[in-house]
């Protein structure tokens, strides 16, 4: 846990960095400027050096504003700074970052670490820290956006973040999020996606969900995926859309998860932390059924339901303790259960959080739209 001074530089940084993009140049006109729509950081091929890589997403162009391909741009510099400035000479258009809403950051420079690019987000004038955050998950993100060809990888962006919102597609999270929790946290969890073969994806989707990815002290330490993945977001109450389907004696019934909570309760003895309740409460709608359900057979969807996220929970706890990194911030939750308590084993949080016992109940309720049934 870091110290309070750290939580309240990274408020200030998120309310004081990317709170509006940056106008444009004065003497400029819009037809002479690239404007620039996502941005790509890799580690550089050489040591000491970093890739940047820039689109536009797809442009206007002529009388009667006919769209053109992206234009997609790369440089390879000694840091960030001097990568952005030479795109400069690499456009016939002056290159203006300020309308810049996606950042993509390659395998490699997570591992390396993305502390130096959030802190170039959040003091560079035209960028900041309202862009959406993505970990290209075992490539690099100038490959992700040079896969998109001639319709770009914005769209693709676009929709996920939409979708996240409607709770169709996995958690999304901004740049300022991510380097909050890094700040008071010491650690962050972020999307991954990752990219296909454009042939494979039928010219269509080059872009897929993998996961998030788990930093610690800024780099990256691993991937959840599959129950994992569904775990973080149960523990975070942001759950995408998802389904159980059981078999029963009357045939299949499905119900559709439509909302989740999860609480954790420290147990002392003294002044010691002796255990971790975490209960955690479903609510699911039936989406599918044979008519009569009884209520056997309800109890025995719930009780299913149950321990699927049962065992979600203790998946992704198991994986983020092994790691170190309390990234959904447990631990701001036993400081809020007890203060005084807190206050005696804050300092202890890095070295409890991976080892104290856990108790984990899920409570699931079944409910038509008309009325609860279980």
């Amino acid at each position: 846990m870091r110290h309070g001074v750290a939580a309240m530089l990274g408020i200030a940084v998120l309310f004081l960095s990317g709170c509006g993009k940056a106008a444009l140049p004065y003497a400029r006109e819009m037809g002479d400027m690239a404007l620039l729509r996502t941005m790509g950081v890799d580690e550089g091929e050489t040591e000491g050096t970093v890739r940047v890589t820039v689109s536009t997403g797809r442009r206007a162009a002529g009388l009667q504003g006919e769209s053109q391909p992206p234009l997609v741009l790369s440089a390879l510099g000694d840091s960030l700074s001097a990568a952005c400035l030479s795109m400069q000479g690499l456009s016939d258009n002056y290159v203006f970052y300020g309308y810049v809403d996606q950042l993509l950051v390659g395998e490699g420079a997570a591992l390396e670490g993305v502390e130096p690019v959030l802190d170039y987000f959040s003091r560079d004038g035209e960028l900041g820290l309202g862009a959406q955050m993505w970990l290209i998950r075992g490539s690099t993100a100038q490959a992700a956006l040079e896969a998109g060809g001639e319709t770009g990888v914005d769209a693709r962006l676009f929709t996920l973040q939409t979708d996240s919102e409607m709770g169709a597609a996995g958690i999304t999270r901004t740049a300022g999020e991510v380097f909050s929790s890094l700040l008071e946290q010491g650690c962050a969890y972020l999307p991954a996606l990752a990219v296909t073969d454009p042939g494979e994806a039928g010219g269509g989707t080059v872009l897929l969900e993998a996961g998030y990815g788990v930093l610690r002290e800024g780099k990256l330490v691993g991937y959840l995926e599959g129950e994992g993945a569904k775990g973080l977001e149960l523990l975070t109450g942001q759950t995408a859309a998802d389904i159980i389907e059981v078999a029963l004696p009357s045939g299949t019934a499905v119900a559709r998860v439509t909302g989740a909570a999860v609480e954790c309760e420290p147990v002392y003895q003294g002044e010691e932390l002796v255990k971790l309740r975490l209960y955690g409460r479903i609510t699911a709608e039936l989406a599918e059924f044979h008519d009569p359900m009884d209520q056997e057979e309800l109890e025995q969807l719930r009780k299913a339901l149950e321990e699927r996220e049962s065992f979600r929970l203790q998946r992704v706890l198991d994986q983020l303790r092994s790691w170190g990194s309390d990234c959904t911030a447990l631990g701001s939750q036993v400081g809020r259960a007890d203060p005084g308590r807190w206050e005696g084993i804050q300092g202890e949080w890095e070295r409890l959080f991976p080892s104290v016992p856990l108790e984990i109940s899920v409570q699931a309720s079944l409910r038509r739209t008309y009325g609860d049934l279980a």
